[in-house]
Parts: C-alpha cells; structure tokens; sequence
C-alpha cells in the first residue's frame, strides 16, 4: 500500500490499535486544513443525539449533528458542497467546502433551499498542532487515504464507514473490520 502524506481533502482512518482513544477510536476524520501550523479536520462518522434545530432555534428543520472532535466542543462548523448558496465558503477540495455566512446558511436552510445532503453540521473539531499529526502517523495511529467520494462524502454512511474503510484497505486490517469495538468487552 502507498502511504500517502497528510493535506486537506484526505481521509486520516484510526489504527485498530488506537483503541484507548475515546474521541478517535474507530474515527474517519476529513482534512480541512493541514499545513505548517497544524492541521484541522472534521470526524465524520460519529453521530451525536443532537439536531442542529436543538441548539441553534432560528433553524426550523432538523439536520443531524455529528462529534467533529475534541476540540472546542461547545462551537459548531460545517463542511458543505453547495458554495454558490453559502457565501465566505473556504474550498477544502474535490468540491466540498468549509464554513460560510451563518446568517445566510439559517436563511436557506429554512426556505428549504439546501438538504440534508448537501450539509453535515459538527460540534467540535478535531485539531493538530504543528508537526502533532506528523508524529501521531509515525506512531502509526492512523493511515491516510484518498477521497474517493469528494462531495459525496458529506452523506457518506456514519454507522459503518469505519469497518468500510479496514475493508478497503485490506490485508491484516480486514480481521479489525468484524472485531468488537471494545475487544476487552468480548
């Protein structure tokens, strides 16, 4: 397998080893941003029993809310594919995009103009300080992976993507795919 380097756009897959992780076991995380400084991302398949209409009451439809990450958990991001209704959206690649104009963004979601599909709301983010990730993939506590998906990996399966993600890799890591989350529990 090609190991390929960190950058926005890419997929970080937790090592099955990284189980003593609360917040990243298990966890695909999408790159926002990974540079010099650090690196931000967004933890994509770990849904909280949240709506984004339970914690921002302007928003009249009830979009799920997922746990981005660790960091700054009483803010909420976005990452969306629909820039040309989201002003101030920041291009993280293949056609998905980061943030925007809230104001705008409550407007069209409660005339209905934007769906479930083409949004994913966060609380939390997931962040590295600089160098931090680079010493963490050394560790091997996560592979990095293309996005095969591009936008579409905004309403990607939360549930099994994980377990998806060991299959596609293959090898050792298809015997991680079946294990139980909490091997201790077995």
């Amino acid at each position: 397998m090609v190991e390929l380097k960190p950058q926005k756009g890419k997929l970080l897959i937790a090592e099955p080893t990284l189980t003593g992780d609360v917040s990243f076991n298990r966890s695909v995380v999408l790159l926002a941003e990974h540079g010099y400084e650090g690196s931000v991302g967004f933890i994509l398949n770990k849904p909280l029993d949240y709506h984004i209409n339970d914690l921002v009451t302007e928003i009249q439809i009830p979009f799920k809310v997922y746990n981005g990450g660790p960091v700054e958990q009483d803010n909420l991001y976005f990452i969306h594919k629909v820039p040309h209704l989201i002003t101030n959206s920041i291009e993280i690649s293949d056609g998905i995009y980061w943030g925007g104009d809230f104001e705008n963004l409550i407007d069209i979601i409660n005339r209905g103009i934007i769906s479930e599909g083409d949004i994913r709301f966060f609380l939390g983010y997931s962040g590295w300080s600089s160098l931090q990730l680079d010493q963490e993939l050394s560790s091997k506590s996560w592979v990095v992976v293309k996005n095969d998906y591009e936008s579409a990996i905004i309403h990607k399966s939360s549930d099994a993507f994980w377990k998806e993600k060991m299959m596609e890799l293959g090898g050792n890591y298809l015997l991680w795919s079946n294990a139980p989350e909490n091997p201790n529990l077995n």
